[in-house]
């Protein structure tokens, strides 16, 4: 793989017919390294957020994957030998139960209703070693995306289930996922309340919790808290549960482990107005800037000599022929730009390159390598507020929150 040392050196040099993905590796090293000194447990790489990035935090000291199929499984066994697993997806195939527990070692798995829970012990052959978790339900009213509603359980279900599953456990945890992108500290809170209330209620005595993943990222209208702020509350709030002295807390981040690992370069097809027509869109890189409508971090790569000081406001159109191939933003960039200028579209590292589709033909991409660093960061230790690299990105309206461990 080319590396270049920002994605405006790489656009000198290649002028690139297709959108480019800029990876940061660096970046995800930086994130995971203080994950994994951070967290007060065991911390879960959530996978489906960037595979690529499955050797970089495997290296910076992340070696426990969650994973959600076969596919992924047999991804991380192959670059990440001897890692830990979790098969944390709580409807699985048999043939996939059967492969992880045979093949690939796997003990972990999640389950949310009964007939999971069998599902697993016929397929492992009623296994004396197994680690099950129960995926509960909780609120997701402070996530930016909803998870809530395809999985988990509740109520007088929920403690039958874990007593059920107590019975057969060699280890018993609970699960949740608050959501995506959460934006208050308080998700956390409420969601640990509850399953508080359900240990009570069902009496067992639980192994493990795993408050899943939902750490935030950095964008331009979306700054949230102190990432360690959301730390203390969950180590703060578990110290506080009614589990025994040896039960594990584990985290599952993604989205905030990879975000800031990679951008998106684009070209500009066509002007009308305050709207630019891209060669990448929501069917492409950029679902999360249609729906939810995420305005990312973007910029102009041009020569500093050359660069406009006035900025407006911008929309997008991908390249499609689909009218919902649209992120509205609104997207802060110079006012003089126009077909053939170049855009860096930052924030990309998570889900990005797994939601691309082939819709119209437009399939084609590429992958480099930059040294630069990421527009918005909330891992920057050498400022109390990260502002961004370029003041032309986004205008350079944004002021964020401090760095991990930062204080104001």
């Amino acid at each position: 793989m080319h590396e270049f040392i920002s994605a405006y050196a790489m656009v000198c040099a290649t002028r690139p017919e297709q959108p480019v993905y800029c990876l940061r590796p660096h970046a995800v090293t930086t994130a995971a390294r203080w994950f994994s000194g951070t967290f007060p447990g065991r911390v879960l790489f959530a996978v489906k957020t960037n595979p690529c990035f499955v050797a970089t935090v495997a290296a910076a000291g992340i070696r426990h994957f969650d994973v959600a199929s076969l596919a992924e499984i047999e991804l991380v066994h192959g670059r990440v030998p001897g890692a830990r697993m979790s098969f944390m997806h709580p409807v699985k195939s048999r043939l996939a139960i059967r492969r992880a527990y045979f093949d690939f070692g796997i003990r972990d798995f999640s389950l949310d209703c009964a007939a999971e829970l069998r599902k697993i012990l016929e397929e492992t052959g009623n296994a004396p070693d197994l680690n099950l978790f129960v995926r509960v339900a909780v609120s997701n009213r402070h996530s930016c995306l909803q998870l809530a509603g395809k999985f988990g359980i509740t109520g007088k279900p929920a403690a039958d289930l874990l007593l059920q599953t107590r019975q057969v456990a060699r280890k018993l945890g609970i699960c949740f996922h608050a959501g995506s992108q959460i934006m208050r500290t308080d998700a956390y809170v409420e969601a640990m309340d509850q399953v508080a209330v359900l240990i009570r209620r069902s009496g067992v005595i639980i192994d493990c919790l795993d408050v899943g993943g939902g750490f935030p990222s950095i964008y331009p209208d979306l700054a949230p808290p102190p990432l360690i702020d959301y730390v203390n509350t969950i180590n703060e709030r578990f110290q506080q549960m009614p589990v025994s002295e040896t039960c594990e807390l584990w985290c599952e981040p993604g989205r905030a482990l990879v975000a800031e690992g990679a951008s998106l370069v684009v070209r500009v097809e066509m002007r009308k107005d305050q709207t630019l027509y891209l060669n990448d869109g929501t069917y492409g890189g950029l679902f999360d800037a249609g729906q939810p409508g995420f305005v990312y971090p973007v910029q102009k790569l041009q020569s500093p000599v050359n660069a406009s000081q006035d900025s407006r406001e911008f929309s997008f159109y991908g390249p499609t022929c689909d009218s919902m191939d649209y992120m509205p933003g609104p997207f802060l960039l110079p006012a003089d730009v126009d077909e053939g200028d170049y855009l860096e579209i930052g924030g990309l590292g998570a889900y990005s390159m797994q939601f691309r589709t082939g819709f119209n033909g437009f399939a084609s991409y590429s992958v480099t390598n930059v040294l630069d660093e990421p527009a918005l960061s909330l891992y920057r230790s050498n400022q109390a507020r990260p502002s961004t690299v370029n003041p032309m990105i986004n205008g350079g309206a944004l002021e964020s929150g401090p760095a991990p461990g930062d204080t104001q």
